[in-house]
């Protein structure tokens, strides 16, 4: 479960209940806050990439795989009327030392069948980048 509060100013945060660990957010400078805090939408943007990220892991645990220090660059793009996210590009950087192209694509197909790129709308455009470094 995850408790979230409104703090005031713009400001959420939001707990774990199980772990106890605390997020705060803050809404964008375009969105009248001050920018100091992840925004929600770039939570949905950044969870998409953990969640990636994550179900690769799984992927390459079962399969006798090593991706540790994988790692993600996020860029959400924003729309208007109403506003909402329109686009995220990741830019996935994962170690391939070692692996073979059958490898690879299985480490990517688990990345693009994560939970959170199936949730977000159809109307949300995910492009998304693998570079085997």
């Amino acid at each position: 479960m995850i408790k979230t509060t409104y703090l005031g100013d713009l400001r959420t945060e939001a707990v774990h209940v199980r772990s106890g660990a605390r997020i705060t957010t803050d809404a964008p400078p375009d969105n009248q806050g001050r920018g100091e805090a992840f925004s929600p939408t770039d939570l949905c943007a950044a969870s998409l990439a953990s969640c990636m990220l994550t179900i690769m892991g799984i992927s390459a645990r079962n399969h006798g795989l090593n991706i540790d220090g994988a790692s993600a660059e996020v860029n959400k793009i924003m729309a208007s009327d109403p506003r909402r996210i329109a686009r995220v590009e990741i830019r996935l950087e994962i170690p391939g030392a070692g692996l073979d192209e059958r490898q690879r694509k299985v480490l990517e197909a688990a990345g693009r069948s994560c939970p959170v790129a199936f949730s977000l709308a159809e109307g949300i455009e995910q492009v998304v980048e693998f570079e085997w470094v």
